[in-house]
């Protein structure tokens, strides 16, 4: 596979990613190209589709010829039809849009579609803050919480593909309505909004701007954040044994003010697992990590393909 180039996108509510991969036979792909472009999903998911096929053709005209496509989505999807089932946040008739093999295709390759947090899992945990580890868990922290988990170099999605969905662990029984129509996830808790709305400020910056400055009701805000995440990162632990835990998306840019509230609430409820045992880093791959996800998604299936 030497010499091998594969596309990722990643659609996002207002954007959609891209990158190239360059696999050079050492073992670790490396990006040469990465883009964003408007996503203007209120155009609807044909001319979404459209724009994601001429974003592959821009980038196969530069850094062609490709071996594959990935597609990160945000939400679920029908792996055996490549249609989508559900996009609780991008607006449009997208239940039952075909996605998949329409690029594929146009770009001529073969495609594989992932969950936009598995992407991100994936990613981390081949090319980022998870790299050597065999067992890794990942969460993402954003207007949604997402997760995925890896184990023995495949990320594993169990037996209905939704194993992995850490945001949606219930932490909090008859808490809060979340958009997966369960009451008490990390998500419903946690995600960006409910923490500036907890904080009374603006934005997610700006909560961790004045909780560094002394405002108890920030730091209140984000404590009550940590404690669920960390009861769900606990609950992790004790489930799968992770060797290394990662967290990106938003909340995390903060950096070890996010993380350090999250690590002590997670280890003030674990018992059966030795204290401190377990790293929790922050990503590595910034924004890029779901392209880079997908790319190496799109990867695997031509590695399937030739074995």
């Amino acid at each position: 596979m030497s010499g091998t180039r594969h596309l990722g996108l990643d659609l996002g509510g207002t954007n959609i990613k891209a990158v190239v991969l360059e696999e050079t036979g050492d073992g670790m792909p490396t990006v040469i190209e990465a883009t964003t472009d408007p996503t203007v999903a209120d155009e609807g998911p044909a001319a979404v589709t459209s724009r994601m096929i001429d974003i592959g053709r821009r980038e196969a005209a530069r850094h062609g010829p490709l071996t594959s496509v990935g597609i990160g989505v945000p939400g679920l999807f029908d792996a055996e039809a490549g249609r989508i089932e559900l996009f609780p946040n991008l607006a449009g008739p997208w239940t039952g849009h075909s996605l998949r093999d329409p690029i594929a295709e146009a770009l001529a390759v073969p495609a594989a579609m992932i969950n936009d947090a598995r992407a991100f899992t994936l990613a981390e945990a081949t090319v980022g803050a998870g790299r050597g580890a065999r067992t890794i868990a990942c969460l993402t922290l954003g207007t949604g919480v997402g997760g995925g988990v890896f184990i023995d170099g495949a990320i594993r999605l169990g037996t209905f593909g939704t194993a992995g969905e850490l945001g949606h662990q219930i932490v909090e029984p008859d808490g809060p309505l979340c958009g997966c129509g369960n009451r008490g996830c990390i998500e419903a808790l946690t995600r960006s909004d409910v923490l500036i709305a907890a904080a009374g400020r603006g934005t997610v910056e700006d909560v961790y701007r004045n909780a560094a400055a002394g405002d108890e009701r920030c730091i209140d805000a984000i404590t009550t954040a940590a404690r669920y995440i960390g009861i769900g990162l606990a609950n992790v632990l004790v489930v799968i044994g992770p060797e290394r835990i990662v967290i990106g998306g938003g909340i995390a840019q903060a950096g070890e003010q996010a993380l350090a509230p999250i690590r002590k609430a997670m280890w003030d409820h674990v018992t059966l697992v030795p204290r401190d045992s377990v790293p929790v880093v922050a990503a590595e791959l910034g924004s890029s990590a779901g392209a880079i996800g997908a790319a190496l998604a799109g990867r695997l299936t031509t590695h399937r393909a030739t074995r």
